[in-house]
């Protein structure tokens, strides 16, 4: 019996033994190839078994396996998995997992168009975002909310409703930050402003998005003053595989999301969707909204070396709106108060809905010529459709209750006692308006592009590129009747202007429109009002541009540099349907020429230590609204090129635990033309006349030249293996130079005077000249993870006209959170189910995130009668602010959780 027990007890030391040994020990890194970062919660598993394990957020993972050599199946959401052996306990170091950009794993969109900086070796200031981190923090908010965590960055409007928030880069608005959408331009090419309800399906879409500070790499002759930011999309997948996904949050808010890979057939075809419905009552009162988001790619690898891709995007919504509105407002109301909504016949209604749908359309093809030359070229199209309405009519008579909402069924009872609304003349000449109704101004637009870009490598060292960007858009305004609100009909006189641009009286048309529209986004896409059916305006216009450019680059192992140039010319055309005679119907071309030229360099000193410095020059044209006066054939003669001198400094450090970036830029704007809109507040004179209380006042300025410089720091700090610390921070001094012309507008865009004046040092608003950030991320256990982001803004100005006293908001602090945990499923653990919860502001902070105008606080209320005191001797103030501006509160505490299942 005692042998006995020794034999078995032998036997069971002899089993661990051989299982012990039996066993290995992997250590690795993943990393993403293109972007040069790691990849946290990328999934290892053990060939053939389900033992498995996922990296941290430094990418490094470490695996205990079952057997003592074998393989390791590395996979990751929207990469090509890789499959690595090993043997015996071994570190297999840094495996570089390929993007939805490489031929390996998809049929690329562009590669040759889509300039991404390759981890500062590309001499810019760049922060990436990855879409792990878009899809876990994005929650409700506009893709825009993905960059907060970046220097120099400020995202503010999303109080005015789903999709429209701003983003402004180092001071500079969205009309001064080039937005590419795998490299094709895709800012309004009448203004250069981003609408961001159009891309509401953007963060189900991107693959990254990396925001290039400053001049940027962007190689199209293309004027990057605030900077670049690349929107790099899905396109289609090699791997067969898709993704279900659900999210709610507060007021409401609902989201799902189903996506699907084919894989790519050994033919070389494949095809990757996606589909997406989102609805929510908005932080605001009044601000509902909801839409879809579709997305189709079909790739086709023809050989080596030709591929092509064919993508469809698009993303139909409606949100209804809330305005900017006098902090007085908001302390007797609420701070969620919405003064554009009521009811009607017991119904919710509100003035002002945006409707749109904006289809993107491009077919991609990379031609690899041979080993040293390529050619990327993307055809593109989009076409849209929609806009936004708001009341018509005399203000008198829009009725308010005593809450402050519109009275829709008083309103349509005055209507019914008037039957027809009409727009007349009065003895003086000016428009009279009797009834109201319910207006759509219409915003349709046909795009068409074509940019194309040759590389070659001409040696080891030096690589040259040439390219052609090409672009025709054709746009198309009007205004409709979407709602009569009791009235039969609505009747306007129009006196035709004339040769020289004035109304004629002797040549006066009567029109009467008597239908109504839907504002359906799908409506809108294939139906169009009649042209005798229109109101108020009608007018259209054609921008053409062509532009041609090419850059020298030379890189080595420890030093890069490049010259880059390019040249473009843009012709503008006008035409007016509704204000003029037939004969003067077409205004006069417009053709500008401008031009950029960028030159930088970088050096590695060792390895961890580089530098880079930066300059570029930019005549840049003026965009189309800025041409032609006060919406007529009328040309600006005050118009010409801006002129943007830019210079930029860098150094970057980098070790294992701790990464860190250190930027310097000075940016000169001059010649600029800009406008801005606000909200009379009281009956005000304006050029000899009294404008009512609730006109919208349109202000140009001309002249205007500013003046941004500042600093840049962000940093990554690895403190162990489960806890990570980054932070960011910029100080700028965002100022104007010299003097401005402003001429103020109605917004039947009437000129109401026009006057001269001295800002020289005046602060630029809407965006905060300081900011600072730190966050944290740590993982609590394998695949649960907490992290954290604590913001602080400070000198943030009043988005006024440039002026000379500008007024500071107060500074304010804000904290979001957020848990991640990651279950992994399937047979080989391959699948996942992803669960994220989003809090932000969680401390629920108070703050003005804008104002509108900049009235002092011993400003008097009432300008025309000083003996009611000023703001201050009222008691009328909020926060060190007189309670007369205008402006919105930021959202309070909010939250999101989505569940994802990734097969």
């Amino acid at each position: 019996m005692k042998k006995f027990t020794q034999f078995l007890m032998m036997s069971v030391a002899m089993l661990f033994a051989t299982a012990a040994f039996s066993q290995s020990t992997v250590k690795g890194k993943i990393m993403d190839a293109d972007m040069n970062a790691p990849l946290p919660g990328a999934n290892v598993v053990e060939k053939g078994t389900t033992n498995g394990t996922t990296t941290n957020f430094d990418g490094e993972f470490t695996l205990t396996t079952q057997a003592s050599s074998g393989s390791l199946v590395i996979s990751y959401v929207g990469f090509g998995s890789k499959t690595i052996t090993f043997t015996g306990s071994q570190d297999v170091g840094t495996i570089n997992l390929l993007t939805d950009n490489s031929l390996d794993e998809i049929v690329i969109v562009g590669s040759g168009l889509i300039d991404l900086a390759d981890d500062r070796r590309t001499p810019i200031a760049v922060s990436t975002v990855r879409a792990s981190e878009i899809q876990a923090k994005v929650g409700t908010s506009d893709v825009t909310a993905t960059l907060v965590n970046t220097p120099s960055v400020y995202v503010a409007g999303q109080s005015g409703g789903f999709g429209d928030s701003r983003i402004a880069v180092r001071g500079f608005e969205q009309d001064n930050t080039a937005f590419l959408l795998n490299g094709q331009p895709i800012n309004g090419m009448e203004d250069g402003k981003m609408y961001w309800s159009n891309w509401s399906g953007m963060s189900d879409i991107a693959n990254a998005i990396q925001i290039q500070r400053g001049l940027g790499s962007s190689k199209l002759a293309i004027s990057s003053v605030g900077g670049t930011v690349n929107f790099v999309t899905k396109a289609t997948d090699k791997r067969q595989g898709g993704f279900i996904s659900t999210g709610v949050a507060n007021d409401n808010y609902i989201k799902s999301t189903v996506g699907y890979n084919s894989g790519m057939t050994e033919s070389g075809w494949g095809v990757s969707a996606l589909l997406t419905h989102w609805q929510g009552d908005g932080y605001n009162d009044g601000s509902y909204g909801q839409g879809q988001n579709y997305f189709v790619s079909i790739g086709f690898n023809a050989n080596e070396k030709h591929q092509f891709n064919f993508l469809i995007t698009g993303a139909p919504q409606t949100h209804d709106q809330n305005f900017t509105k006098s902090i007085a407002d908001y302390l007797k109301y609420g701070r969620k108060f919405n003064n554009n909504i009521g009811t009607y016949q017991g119904e919710y209604m509100t003035e002002r809905t945006n409707f749109y749908h904006k289809p993107v359309a491009n077919l991609n093809w990379d031609f690899n010529i041979s080993d040293n030359t390529s050619l990327s070229t993307v055809l593109y199209a989009s076409w849209g459709r929609g806009g936004g309405t708001g009341n018509y009519g005399s203000s008198s008579a829009r009725v308010r209750n005593a809450d402050g909402l519109i009275n829709f069924d008083a309103i349509a009872a005055n209507n019914n006692a008037l039957g027809n609304g009409s727009t007349t003349y009065g003895a003086d000449g000016r428009q009279n308006y009797k009834g109201y109704a319910l207006r759509g101004s219409m915003n349709n637009h046909d795009w068409y592009g074509l940019v194309t870009n040759l590389q070659t490598k001409l040696s080891e060292t030096v690589t040259f590129n040439t390219g052609l960007d090409l672009r025709t858009y054709q746009g198309k305004h009007y205004r409709q009747i979407v709602n009569f609100v009791g009235l039969n009909s609505w009747v306007e006189d129009v006196r035709l202007r004339d040769a020289n641009n004035q109304p004629d009286a002797a040549n006066q048309v009567t029109r009467t429109i008597d239908k109504n529209y839907s504002i359906e986004p799908w409506y809108a896409t294939f139906n169009t009002t009649p042209s005798d059916q229109r109101i108020d305006y009608d007018y259209g216009e054609t921008i053409s541009y062509g532009g041609v450019f090419a850059q020298l680059e030379y890189a080595n192992d420890n030093l890069s540099g490049f010259f880059q140039g390019a040249l473009s010319s843009q012709s503008h055309e006008r035409v007016d349907f509704y204000d003029y005679a037939p004969q003067f119907q077409d205004a006069e071309k417009i053709t500008n020429t401008g031009y950029n030229l960028k030159a930088g360099g970088s050096y590695l000193i060792n390895d961890d230590n580089s530098v880079y410095v930066n300059a570029g020059y930019y005549s840049r044209q003026p965009y189309h609204d800025n041409i032609y006066l006060n919406f007529t054939n009328e040309i600006n003669p005050l118009t010409e090129n801006e002129k943007v001198l830019g210079f930029e400094a860098g150094y970057a450090f980098k070790s294992q635990f701790f990464t860190a970036n250190l930027n310097l830029y000075r940016t000169s704007w001059k010649d600029r033309v800009t406008t801005r809109s606000s909200v009379l507040t009281r009956d005000t004179e304006i050029g000899g006349n009294v404008i009512p209380t609730g006109t919208v006042i349109f202000d140009t300025n001309e002249g205007v030249e500013q003046l941004h410089q500042g600093v840049e720091l962000d940093f990554v700090a690895k403190i162990t293996d489960k806890l990570k610390f980054k932070g960011f921070t910029s100080v700028g001094d965002w100022s104007y130079v010299g003097d401005v012309f402003t001429t103020r507008r109605d917004e039947n865009r009437s000129v109401l005077d026009r006057s001269a004046q001295d800002v020289d040092g005046g602060k630029v608003g809407d965006a905060a000249q300081f900011t600072v950030g730190l966050g944290l991320d740590y993982e609590i256990l394998e695949r649960f993870s907490v992290d954290a982001d604590w913001r602080n803004y400070d000198n943030l100005y009043a988005s006024i006209n440039p002026n000379k006293e500008n007024l500071e908001l107060p500074s304010y602090d804000l904290l979001d959170m957020g848990i991640s945990y990651k279950m992994l499923v399937g047979k080989e653990k391959t699948n996942s189910i992803n669960m994220r919860l989003n809090i932000n502001n969680v401390f629920s902070e108070v703050y003005l995130s804008e104002l509108r105008n900049a009235i002092k606080v011993t400003d008097d209320v009432d300008s025309r009668d000083p003996s009611k005191g000023t703001y201050a001797s009222n008691g009328r103030v909020y926060k060190g602010i007189a309670d007369g501006n205008q402006g919105y509160f930021g959202f309070g505490r909010t939250w999101n959780f989505t569940l994802r299942y990734n097969f």
